[in-house]
């Protein structure tokens, strides 16, 4: 964007000038330089055109007359006694160099900041996170501005330039110490190592767990309060981790370490996460409305149009950055009524699941209750069965008849041998049988005469006389 410009017009007696206007953007200023026909040979209407528009020096006639104008959007650059047939160049030009006096003004602010964030940088004796955070926010300031096209692209390299000076600073700084961090880390690491150690060493010879518990408590308190690397502090954490689940797994068995380990626990993880996410962002965009009443104040009470147009502008950035925010924490605040609807649906998924699992237990209680009754009543059958079945062999025995005792015929031979005796064989049954009993089966004994070879056909004689 051209800061001079060259055209041809007339005075108020019509004569022919040549006309030079130069944007002073600094002091807000149009310098006029006017130069009569017999001045403006051919030679300065070239000089003028190819050098004094491309800021080169360029020696003016003697004749030449300079006059500074105002800028502004109202007042026109040429005075009432010059006139051209270039108007339309000189309303462009109007404004476009309206432009550039605010694009110079926002660089000029930028470069403020950029000395005072300088100035901090060199008064830092070891890397601040302060200093960074509030680097990066101005530069992604002045990218808006860039994207923007709100600044001269000589500009913007100018203000990258120092940027990068200052970040490499910065940087270099942050190496430093991220070095003594990890030496620290590495320390604090070792120091850990021993602790948890010890711990495995207590579960090992199965000690108390009470006082173990306590110790990783202890160990775990120190652990939050100690900075570590990523590696370093993972693998603490995840060891601290595994033995207070051993410890609550040994004292209350099963798995306790999985317990938290579902479906609604993961969402409300997520759903801390995002409220915490959600708090940090109002509290961003309620510092930009801050920051927006104070530039409000600011134009309030600033005089210059052109100070006032400036603040416009930080009020126009302020506020993009507010739309830009305040978008994310609606999508922030969409995502957390989801989130919401979720966690209530996976309560009533638990509250299903819980009723399922008692609906399964009772189920399963049931079984075993029938099986065991079942089991009981078979037990009942078989010992009825048994029972029934002995009371039969009992009657059965009861009623089938004795059978006498088989003796030998007695001999003179064994008469001198004890005799065999049937004791159920009653003595003197007046009842017989169907059949003539032989006398070689039965035997009528006399206790008290151990001779009986005069017995036998006495008895088989007195049968037949009861037939």
């Amino acid at each position: 964007m051209k800061k001079k410009i060259v055209i041809w017009g007339q005075n108020e007696k019509d004569e022919k000038i040549l006309i030079g206007l130069e944007l002073k953007d600094k002091e807000s200023k149009v310098m006029l330089y006017t130069i009569d026909e017999a001045s403006a040979t051919e030679a300065v209407y070239k000089s003028l055109m190819n050098d004094w528009r491309e800021g080169k020096e360029v020696t003016l006639p003697e004749s030449t007359v300079v006059e500074e104008r105002p800028l502004s959007l109202t007042e026109d650059f040429l005075p009432e006694n010059i006139r051209t047939d270039r108007t339309d160049i000189i309303t462009r030009a109007k404004a476009e160099w309206h432009f550039v006096v605010l694009s110079s003004k926002l660089y000029d602010m930028y470069q403020t900041e950029v000395d005072e964030l300088k100035e901090k940088v060199e008064n830092l004796s070891q890397y601040d996170d302060v200093v960074w955070a509030e680097m990066k926010t101005f530069w992604n300031k002045v990218q808006g501005q860039v994207r923007d096209r709100n600044l001269f692209r000589e500009h913007a390299n100018n203000l990258r330039k120092h940027t990068n000076t200052l970040f490499d600073t910065m940087k270099a700084m942050k190496d430093d110490l991220q070095k003594e961090f990890k030496e620290q880390s590495k320390s604090s690491y070792a120091e850990f190592t021993t602790m948890l150690d010890n711990i495995q060493e207590k579960l090992d010879k199965e000690l108390g767990l009470k006082p173990i518990f306590e110790e990783l408590k202890t160990i775990q308190n120190k652990f939050k309060d100690t900075k570590f690397t990523r590696d370093h502090g993972n693998k603490i954490w995840n060891r601290l981790d595994a033995y207070f689940k051993t410890v609550k797994d040994r004292k209350y068995g099963g798995n306790s370490g999985n317990t938290t380990d579902n479906p609604l626990s993961r969402i409300q993880r997520r759903y801390d996460g995002l409220m915490h996410a959600i708090g940090k962002m109002d509290s961003s965009i309620n510092k930009d409305k801050r920051d927006l009443e104070y530039q409000k104040r600011r134009i309030s009470e600033t005089n210059g149009q052109l100070e006032q147009q400036l603040g416009q502008a930080k009020l126009m950035m302020i506020e993009e950055r507010m739309n830009s925010k305040q978008e994310k924490l609606d999508d922030m605040l969409k995502t957390k009524e989801q989130l919401e609807k979720k966690i209530e649906k996976e309560k009533l998924n638990e509250e299903k699941r819980a009723k399922q699992v008692e609906v399964e237990l009772a189920k399963q209680a049931r079984k075993e209750e029938i099986a065991k009754e079942m089991s009981k009543a078979a037990q009942e059958r078989d010992e009825s069965k048994l029972a029934e079945q002995a009371e039969k062999v009992n009657e059965g025995k009861k009623r089938a008849p004795k059978k006498a005792a088989v003796v030998p015929p007695v001999t003179a031979e064994t008469s001198t041998e004890e005799p065999v005796v049937e004791t159920d064989i009653p003595q003197a049954s007046t009842e017989v049988t169907s059949k003539e009993p032989k006398a070689e089966e039965v035997v009528v004994l006399d206790t008290e005469a151990p001779k009986v070879e005069a017995t036998a056909p006495q008895v088989e004689e007195s049968a037949g006389e009861e037939e």
